[in-house]
């Protein structure tokens, strides 16, 4: 039976059961504390802890979920997968245990053609929980199975809680015996191999409280109402009925793995063991297909790869896929070939993979590109440390790890796989420690600019009086009170003229920076005072301070105040703010929905902006975002801002920004109606002809799977044109061509440029060939190895001097002969040494020599045995660095 028609009776039963039928709820949880949707009963949480009224007393689903908490154990066993698919049935104070039971029992062993799965009866046991006597009897007094394959269980198996005080209850679980060539006798308790979990009943009929663990919590007494939720593994029951190995091996997933064995030429042979010679490779093929299945999922609920959140598990996702096939032999990109097969075989059930495979497929392949680059830049450098550490006998450093991490783009869980192949340890405490240095030091510079280098007590007293009432949405100018002024890091009485403070008013028309949105600047003036305001940040929530300097006078810390938002400024700013939402509207417009917002920045007069995308984007397509954006700013859209709930906003479709904290009350600002909508709570211009103009600057990469847009707006943009019309006109009189020819001049100018470079190149290197046979001539004995060290002077780059010294190292012929060229490029030292077998034999180490001489004219370097390259600042020393060498060579 097919996986898209056990789904189907699934659904069909319990209707006709008078069930509810609910869409699977997206892979991305609406539950804050969950990344993903992690259990079929997760839509129905609210329901089933009465936190909201239910809309139906019954109902049944199909849910798609992810799991990624014991990914390292995907395709070792037959149960663990990434994604997998939960048929629920649930009752909301309606029915409870006996029906629940009836129907499980009815639905599992109806025959197949009465729509049921026709499982034979003999092969069904169930677990109770050890006190729940009732649940007992009714298997017994509703089912055929007997008293002998009933088993009881403790807490720690069969009683559900969410952890938290509230509902709570006993849980039954149905097992299907796989038969004797799968285990021992003597039931789930025996063996849960052979006996395999298929369906579990949860009976919530308990309120609990004082939750000190899974077995160890007070009940506290009966709920009011009681419910049923029921969980049957989809992919569990498929592997069953269509008499496979393992859920890997079901219609759904085990197109994949033969696409894979395909493409790698290597055998699936079903290996369950370690001692079969083919378990390695099986292994592989099984993460392959399941993790190819979850991202495609994934990126269809609108997942795209990052490096934190949501993001970084697909993004893991999609490298183990890769880092496996590539175990498997298969080097070059691989999605493009499994992909398509997966989504054939999911498209049945979710049609979505299909029609929106062009998207989803863009996402992934772009995501496999990027890792293929990081793999070929890191590889080489991991391998090296690896092999250093092996013969050293130590584990791969903390620091090596990091280096990886943050020079390379290694991600650690690729270092530790790749390590633990090798059968290497890494210090992945000492990484660990390193990258918390690293984030301490961010957040420090952030910390410096949030609230200075002042003690928070200050602020949080402050904060005790209440939070700052924020005035600047309705006016830019009011009367308030000071409620504190801190300074040198101390909360202090008064401040005069020239005393740079940190001002906190009662109320305020200055925006604090937040949201991207930059601070307002302006005055906050009193009797006998002028405080000129430079920054507003918020060191704890809920208090604006206001880094000013005194200008004039003496500030009491309880004055009476005007404050005074420079108003060009601001106006500036909300013609950025607008303009950042404008450009995200006209990327979904353009790129699709998939082109999320990942950070913006706005300022008076400029915007940045940066989404989730893995390519860079065309001069045609960033010409068409442009105008986009300005056709919508010349049509005069209103700019509306609402306040609402934001279960209101979200129902809207309002985007937010993933990561950020929202309050239960939220700000909605529209442009054009549902044209962009957006939870914000920066400052907009009223209508978007208050702009001006937008003039895109650039677009280039801010990491893997992300790209950066930056503009202009208003007098900024125009400044930004003419400035560039005034070079073009300077062009035009330099060159002596219209200003429709001026492109086609510039590159003729090019290409004769490029082409008399080359020619240069060309006599350069005759010139060195040439020198070359020279210097054959000069070579000198150093304690049995014969040397050349040779000063090139001015040359085109490090290839001059390796091509220069490649070729004496071969001109020297067998004898131990080491060859170190120097010369400088672009008033900045190079140096090359190149030895040959026997000069290594001897103990002459390329690597060495070159981090000797770099030292010298002040730089570093390093490479093989054989040949090695560095590099510095003081090219006065080149000879002092050619003589160490030789020196060196001589007293080995």
């Amino acid at each position: 039976m097919k996986s898209q028609e056990i789904t189907k009776r699934w659904v069909d039963f319990f209707v006709s059961k008078g069930h509810t039928a609910v869409p699977s709820a997206s892979l991305v949880s609406s539950d804050p504390s969950l990344l993903f949707t992690v259990a079929g009963m997760v839509p129905f949480i609210p329901y089933l802890t009465a936190r909201e009224e239910p809309p139906y007393s019954r109902a049944t689903s199909v849910q798609k979920c992810i799991r990624t908490g014991d990914i390292e154990e995907v395709g070792k066993t037959a149960r663990h997968g990434t994604f997998f698919q939960m048929c629920g049935n649930f009752s909301f104070g309606d029915y409870f245990k006996e029906d629940a039971i009836k129907f499980a029992f009815e639905l599992l062993t109806k025959s197949v053609d009465d729509g049921g799965y026709g499982l034979p009866a003999e092969r069904l046991w169930v677990t109770v929980y050890e006190e729940d006597d009732e649940a007992k009897e009714l298997w017994l007094k509703n089912t055929a199975i007997p008293a002998e394959r009933i088993q009881k269980m403790g807490k720690s198996d069969n009683y559900w809680h969410t952890g938290q005080p509230g509902p709570a209850g006993p849980c039954s679980e149905i097992y299907y015996d796989r038969g004797p060539d799968y285990g021992v006798e003597g039931g789930p308790i025996a063996d849960e191999n052979r006996y395999i979990e298929i369906w579990n009943l949860v009976f919530m009929q308990y309120q609990i409280e004082n939750v000190r663990s899974k077995v160890d919590f007070d009940i506290v007494g009966e709920l009011p109402n009681k419910n049923i939720d029921t969980g049957l593994g989809m992919e569990r029951l498929a592997m069953i009925l269509q008499g496979v190995e393992n859920m890997y091996e079901t219609d759904q997933v085990r197109p994949v793995i033969d696409k894979a064995a395909e493409l790698s030429g290597k055998e699936y042979t079903s290996a369950e063991t370690d001692e079969d010679p083919h378990h390695t490779d099986d292994v592989r093929m099984r993460v392959v297909a399941d993790h190819i299945r979850s991202a495609l999922m994934l990126i269809a609920d609108g997942v795209a790869p990052s490096n934190e959140g949501r993001g970084y598990v697909l993004r893991r996702l999609i490298r183990r896929a890769v880092r496996a096939m590539r175990l498997l032999g298969v080097e070059t990109a691989c999605l493009p070939d499994l992909l398509p097969v997966s989504r054939d075989a999911m498209k049945g059930v979710y049609p979505v993979v299909e029609t929106d495979f062009a998207r989803i497929s863009r996402i992934a392949y772009a995501e496999e590109k990027a890792f293929l680059r990081t793999i070929a830049s890191g590889t080489a450098r991991l391998e090296d440390a690896v092999a250093e550490s092996k013969a050293a006998g130590v584990p791969l450093s903390g620091a090596e790890a990091f280096t990886l991490h943050d020079t390379y783009g290694f991600p650690i869980d690729l270092t530790l796989e790749m390590a633990e192949e090798a059968g290497l340890k890494v210090d992945e405490a000492g990484f660990r420690a390193l990258m918390l240095e690293q984030r301490q030091r961010a957040q420090a510079d952030a910390k410096g600019k949030k609230g200075g280098h002042a003690d928070l007590s200050a602020y949080q007293e402050m904060l005790g009086e209440g939070e700052t009432v924020f005035t600047g949405y309705e006016e830019l100018e009011g009367e308030s009170k000071v409620r504190g002024i801190v300074s040198g890091g101390q909360r202090v009485a008064h401040a005069s003229t020239g005393d740079e403070i940190e001002l906190v008013l009662n109320e305020t028309p200055f925006y604090a920076e937040a949201g991207g949105q930059a601070a307002d600047t302006g005055l906050i003036t009193g009797d006998g005072f002028v405080v000129e305001v430079l920054d507003v940040q918020r060191p704890v929530k809920g208090l604006s301070v206001h880094k000013a300097i005194v200008r004039e006078g003496e500030i009491a810390g309880d004055a009476v105040v005007r404050a005074a938002v420079d108003r060009e400024r601001r106006h500036a700013a909300e013609q950025a703010h607008t303009g950042t939402h404008i450009v995200h509207a006209a990327l979904h417009q353009i790129l699709g929905p998939e082109a999320t917002q990942r950070g913006s920045f706005n300022k008076a007069g400029y915007l940045r902006f940066d989404f989730a995308w893995g390519e860079g984007l065309s001069a045609a397509t960033r010409s068409e975002i442009e105008e986009v954006s300005n056709i919508a700013i010349r049509n005069n859209f209103r700019v509306d801002t609402k306040v609402m709930g934001l279960a209101e906003a979200k129902a809207l479709g309002a985007m937010a920004l993933f990561g950020e904290n929202y309050g239960s009350e939220v700000r909605v600002v529209e442009i054009d109606g549902a044209w962009s909508r957006e939870l914000c709570g920066g400052t907009h211009v009223s209508n978007t002809s208050l702009i001006g103009s937008l003039s895109l600057l650039g677009e280039q990469s801010v990491g893997s799977g992300n790209r950066r847009v930056e503009a202009f707006v208003g007098l900024d943009a125009f400044r930004h044109l003419a400035a560039e019309r005034a070079l073009v006109t300077e062009l035009t009189e330099l060159l002596k061509v219209p200003s429709g020819q001026l492109a086609d001049r510039i590159a003729g100018t090019l290409n004769k440029l490029k082409a008399t470079e080359k020619e240069l190149d060309r006599l350069r290197k005759e010139q060195l060939a040439a020198a070359a046979a020279n210097l054959v001539g000069s070579a000198r004995d150093a304690a049995g190895v014969r040397v050349v060290a040779h000063d090139a002077g001015q040359v085109g780059g490090a290839d001059d001097l390796r091509n220069l010294a490649l070729d004496l190292r071969n001109r020297l012929g067998s004898e131990a002969s080491t060859v170190a060229v120097a010369g400088v490029s672009n008033d900045r030292p190079i140096i090359l040494v190149a030895t040959n077998e026997a000069a290594r034999e001897a103990g002459v180490k390329a690597g060495a020599l070159v981090r000797l001489a770099a030292g010298i004219f002040g730089g570093g370097g390093g490479g093989k045995d054989d040949v090695a390259q560095g590099g510095g600042t003081d090219a006065a020393k080149v000879s002092d660095a050619l003589a160490a060498v030789f020196d060196a060579i001589a007293k080995r």
